[in-house]
């Protein structure tokens, strides 16, 4: 299933998070390693400050494998289905596993990409 994910850096851990990113330990021991990077690169920083990205999360509570990597650096204030369960293909049991290269998935990353800022560019901007 596919989550919008929006949460805020815990206050003093801007710096600690971009090292984490930069050095590719963000989610090191998660089986979802590689995927808070591209979180990360993906997600957005909008006008009320929050920070948004789009989660695939094949466990049955919302981000249950995922929460203690993310809550290290963020405080999470809200965690959203994507979509209608109905139509998750990976939800449904139609085709185990789609959410990774499901088309709603780019349709989603792309619609979110149009709003607010590279969350990436202005963590970067504030560390110099």
């Amino acid at each position: 299933m596919r989550y919008l994910v929006r949460a805020r850096v815990k206050p003093g851990l801007e710096h600690a998070l971009l090292k984490a990113i930069h050095e590719e330990t963000l989610g090191r021991g998660s089986v979802a390693e590689g995927e808070y990077l591209r979180n990360m690169q993906d997600a957005r920083l909008c006008a009320d400050e929050s920070t948004r990205w789009v989660e695939v999360c094949y466990c049955p509570t919302p981000l249950q494998e995922e929460r203690p990597y993310w809550e290290e650096y963020f405080e999470l204030t809200r965690v959203q289905d994507a979509h209608d369960r109905r139509k998750c293909r990976d939800q449904n049991g139609s085709e185990p596993w789609a959410c990774g290269d499901c088309d709603c998935t780019q349709r989603l990353e792309m619609k979110l990409k149009q709003t607010g800022k590279s969350f990436m560019d202005l963590l970067r901007t504030n560390r110099e």
